[in-house]
């Protein structure tokens, strides 16, 4: 646990990318085999499941550090981090051990199915007998949240620096529902031999958003432009007569698409298909908030099959009879996927519509009216483009329309997290209705670290009412508001729902009188809902 604290400690001391590469290096050159198996499955979002609510630990830690239990909850308001805080108000452990990493992920297994006063002994015993580095790793095993800035992407970097082997052959590696139960570091990440899982799938080519004009990017006949549609990234991969479909979060969420069943038999195995899960009425998408309907869900009912259908919005072909295409130039993928397509001929199944354009100026008129098409944009993909592994420049670009704007009062204000556990940086916003106003969407994002700090010094002087962590504020400061999508919501006051609100910019020069109404979002949802 030592070296892994020391890591965490490493990792949570920079933002550059060199120095955490070298620091998880040199904990994979140091750590056991068992310890490095089970960092590279944590710091890929692979936690176990936790073994004790986070109420608990919270009495529990409050009774040890002998102090009321108001008390730890106001700190932990301050601090912003229960593991944190755990690790800071504690007593000095009574004897120092040093396990490792993995003897603790066993030891939180092991009380999974204890009753609550065994668990508190046992999570006591593991308080008093590691320090203060080491605690807030032991609670940080439990609560998750590692926010220290070790993305799938570095974590690769250094796996593939560690094992002098290809990033691409490690990202795809990490993939799928490996688990430290399950295999080993060896197995994983140094063998030689390609691990046999034929649910794997393989890793996302991402885009960056197109800042520059398009004409930027040269000749026009040089590049294939398709609908960037508003659903969940996925793979449909069928093999050995198997279906597996997966999310981008990397979720094997086959289940919660039956639709999708028939797939299996009538696509050729040995297919992986990358695409967009869309809600679908047969003829067209749906919007965004109907899909959501699905989300979560563990069991998908009868009438969430009638209200939500889907399709899947096929992209590209990356494998086929087994053989892994991605270093085949788009075009010929994209013909491929074409004719499986077309013989499949099945109603879930379509293919995203390649954009004809003649310029760059036709491409921008069909970007305009990308919200009619309920898309978000263009997708602008190099026709001799390979399907890349992560986030690259250079073939495939986002063209996103511009998103729809509102001018809105701020009326409450939240405490932040982690290093901004001091200041009220996530807001609820609202519209006026008659005289009234009317909350409607939350931001958490957008303004400078000078604005929050400014926001934060008007909530603490014109507070009204304190709920918690929670303020409601005179009403005064006036935000634009940008969102992606507007869509019907029976769950708020006000029956919309946005999708990706954030804060644009601090409108200084509006007055609260002046701010947007319900009917001019009501306006919105009719005309773009």
């Amino acid at each position: 646990m030592r070296h892994f604290a020391k890591l965490f400690s490493r990792l949570d001391s920079t933002t550059k990318t060199l120095v955490k590469v070298a620091a998880l290096v040199d904990y994979l050159e140091e750590a056991s085999d068992e310890a490095k198996l089970w960092a590279v499955a944590l710091l890929t979002h692979k936690r176990p499941r936790r073994p004790v609510n986070t109420r608990l630990l919270r009495e529990w830690a409050a009774d040890l550090a002998e102090v009321p239990l108001w008390l730890f909850e106001e700190s932990y308001h301050v601090v912003g981090d229960l593991a944190e805080t755990i690790s800071l108000v504690l007593p000095p452990p009574v004897e120092v051990s040093d396990h490792p990493l993995d003897y603790w992920i066993d030891y939180l297994e092991s009380i999974r199915d204890l009753e609550e006063e065994e668990k508190r002994e046992m999570i006591v015993a593991a308080w008093q007998q590691l320090g203060q580095a080491e605690r807030f790793v032991f609670n940080k095993l439990i609560t998750g949240g590692w926010r220290i800035g070790v993305s799938q992407k570095l974590m690769v970097r250094a796996l593939a620096k560690y094992a002098d082997k290809d990033e691409n052959v490690i990202a795809h590696r990490l993939m799928g529902k490996w688990t430290p139960r399950e295999t080993t570091f060896t197995e994983l990440i140094l063998s030689e031999e390609e691990n046999e899982d034929r649910s794997r799938p393989y890793p996302f080519y991402l885009a960056y958003a197109l800042e520059d004009a398009p004409d930027s990017l040269g000749p026009v006949e040089e590049w294939q432009a398709e609908r960037k549609w508003d659903g969940i990234r996925g793979q449909v991969i069928v093999r050995q007569g198997e279906l597996f479909v997966w999310s981008r979060g990397e979720e094997l969420v086959t289940d919660k698409f039956p639709e999708y069943a028939p797939f299996a038999e009538a696509l050729p195995d040995g297919t992986v298909i990358d695409g967009e899960i869309l809600a679908w009425d047969g003829e067209k998408p749906l919007p965004f908030n109907v899909l959501q309907t699905r989300i979560g869900r563990k069991k998908v009912g009868k009438k969430t099959l009638q209200t939500a259908p889907v399709a899947l919005m096929a992209y590209d072909l990356i494998e086929a009879d087994g053989e892994d295409l991605r270093e085949r130039p788009l075009q010929e993928r994209r013909a491929r996927l074409e004719e499986i397509v077309a013989v499949v001929a099945h109603p879930r199944l379509q293919i995203s519509p390649i954009v004809p354009a003649a310029s760059w100026e036709d491409l921008a008129e069909a970007r305009e009216v990308s919200r009619v098409h309920y898309s978000e944009g263009l997708m602008l993909k190099r026709k001799d483009s390979t399907y890349k592994v992560g986030r690259k420049r250079g073939d495939w670009w986002k063209w996103k329309v511009d998103p729809l704007t509102i001018d809105a009062v701020l009326i409450y204000a939240m405490r932040g997290h982690g290093r901004r556990a001091n200041l009220y940086t996530d807001y609820t916003f609202a519209v006026w209705d008659g005289e009234a106003l009317v909350p409607f969407t939350k931001a958490y994002s957008g303004l400078t670290d000078a604005e929050i700090r400014k926001v934060d010094r008007y909530v603490k002087k014109n507070t009204i009412e304190r709920f918690g962590p929670v303020r409601s504020v005179t009403p005064q400061l006036v935000m634009e508001i940008a969102f992606e999508g507007i869509s019907k919501s029976t769950r708020h006051k006000s029956g919309v729902a946005l999708r990706f609100p954030r804060i644009a910019r601090w409108r200084e020069d509006k007055p609260a009188a002046e701010a947007n109404t319900l009917l001019d979002l009501l306006g919105m949802l009719e005309a773009y809902g």
